[in-house]
């Protein structure tokens, strides 16, 4: 066979090759397949990949049992305003762990993916509470709280909260380590006002701490706590953050 006659052989094969094949030519080794192209962190759109890459180190695998409060709280997420989620997780606490997700702020999170994750906290772990009977999440929290307000705060803690914590927040023991210790300043700074104030509301019921109306562990005449009456917790917690270390494990509850 003369070397003209084998390349229009090789020719002919080509095409018919190329006409048997059709439409596998994407998917000739070697050719890449865009469907199976690994999706861009900024592309994610699942909530429950977002959830797991930005919130379950903090909150817990599944909204819960996390060093920060539960995001899986059908009380919290009764209560808390769709506008205050969307904020939180944009901008972030200042002052505290939390960070600021959006991209526009130094965060990871493109503002399509904070909807995602604002709006999926209460279309995945779906509230079944109506929380009309609850506080509002936001009160009347003042940045330095008046005196008033602290005697008014440690009255409550006695009866709604010292069984756990102690009569003067040290918790259940003398060292600064003991548990259930909330005046410690160290723990109070990682925590804001409304912050607190939610926890007060709700408790963590992942840990077995009460919310604002139950009565476990508390007084027998205990009635569940009014929006002021939290308000008032939330200044005494403010004021034993304000605390030196040093001073804040032994203060008595008139200090």
């Amino acid at each position: 066979m003369t070397s003209a006659r084998l390349l229009e052989s090789w020719r002919v094969a080509g095409l018919l090759f190329l006409l048997t094949t059709g439409g596998c030519l994407d998917q000739m080794p070697g050719k890449p397949n865009p469907a199976s192209r690994p999706k861009l962190p900024s592309e994610q759109t699942d909530f429950q990949v977002l959830f797991a890459r930005s919130c379950s180190g903090c909150h817990g695998a599944d909204g819960k049992l996390g060093p920060a409060p539960p995001l899986n709280d059908p009380l919290f997420l009764a209560i808390v305003p769709d506008e205050v989620l969307l904020d939180v997780i944009t901008r972030g606490r200042r002052g505290t762990p939390m960070p600021a997700f959006d991209r526009r702020l130094s965060g990871t999170l493109t503002a399509e993916q904070i909807q995602i994750l604002a709006e999926g906290l209460k279309t995945h772990f779906k509230p079944t509470l109506a929380g009309g009977d609850a506080p509002p999440y936001t009160g009347e929290l003042s940045t330095q709280p008046s005196a008033e307000q602290i005697a008014r705060g440690e009255k409550l803690f006695a009866s709604a909260c010292a069984a756990c914590h102690g009569d003067s927040g040290q918790g259940s023991g003398d060292e600064d380590t003991a548990p259930g210790r909330v005046n410690d300043p160290a723990l109070l700074s990682l925590f804001s006002n409304q912050a607190l104030r939610r926890i007060i509301i709700t408790g963590r019921p992942d840990l077995g701490m009460p919310n604002f109306a139950e009565t476990d562990g508390r007084d027998s005449d205990f009635k569940p706590l009014t929006s002021e009456e939290i308000d008032d917790l939330v200044a005494l917690l403010a004021h034993w953050r304000g605390r030196p270390q040093q001073v804040a494990s032994n203060m008595g509850p008139g200090e």
